[in-house]
């Protein structure tokens, strides 16, 4: 094929590229939904990488940036900021090219927050006395600014057999160590909403504010 028509054609699979970017109103969807999604340059119109794991500061249970995996990645381990994001479309996370993935000494703020190596899934929930909850199985956050609004927490086999678990708005959440989440206990707060089928180094406690954080978020819930 001649270079003006290899020309043609990648002009037009990145006019159709942006055509299915949707600009769409903050949503709340499972933080799940994007584990393994495509990350997809918007000039060239192709696949340049996909996210392996999100990496969260504890200190506010925000998304920072996603590692991703490919064989197109110069560097090894490569991170998407979220910053970086285009848009969040039903193709994949679209950003301007490959020149937005970048590698662990790129930023600063970055390799300390991976060094931290801190994993929200799977960590043990517990209320202020004592009482184990269950783990965290996901978690849902909002589509804009990546932040977590909510955990999807799984309880223990036997009482698993009666409810599937319980959802734990980031309001009621008192304190994140090393360990464990630490939240309100029953009749301190409004009782955990259960969730239905289809739905020593100590942390900076992310939600010791004056002013009061909500349990939950008017926005809608896609999962």
């Amino acid at each position: 094929m001649a270079p003006c028509q290899n020309d043609k054609q990648r002009q037009r699979e990145t006019t159709h590229l942006a055509s299915k970017v949707r600009y769409t109103v903050s949503m709340l969807v499972l933080g799940s939904r994007y584990d393994h999604t495509p990350v997809m340059g918007l000039q060239t119109g192709s696949r340049l990488a996909q996210t392996s794991r999100a990496l969260i500061d504890p200190r506010d249970l925000k998304i920072t940036a996603y590692e991703v995996e490919g064989p197109l990645l110069s560097e090894r381990p490569a991170f998407l900021r979220v910053a970086d994001i285009r848009e969040v479309s039903p193709i994949g996370m679209i950003i301007d090219s490959n020149d937005e993935l970048v590698g662990l000494d790129d930023v600063i703020s970055l390799k300390k927050l991976h060094d931290l190596d801190f994993h929200l899934v799977g960590m043990s929930v517990v209320d202020e006395d004592g009482r184990k909850l269950g783990k965290v199985e996901d978690y849902t956050l909002e589509t804009q600014g990546f932040v977590i609004q909510q955990l999807s927490v799984k309880r223990g086999i036997i009482r698993g057999i009666t409810d599937t678990g319980l959802l734990i708005g980031r309001g009621q959440i008192i304190e994140i160590n090393d360990r464990e989440i630490i939240v309100k206990a029953p009749g301190k707060r409004e009782k955990a909403k259960p969730v239905t089928e289809q739905s020593r180094r100590e942390y900076v406690n992310p939600f010791r504010n004056p002013s009061p954080q909500p349990d939950s978020t008017s926005l809608s819930v896609d999962y």
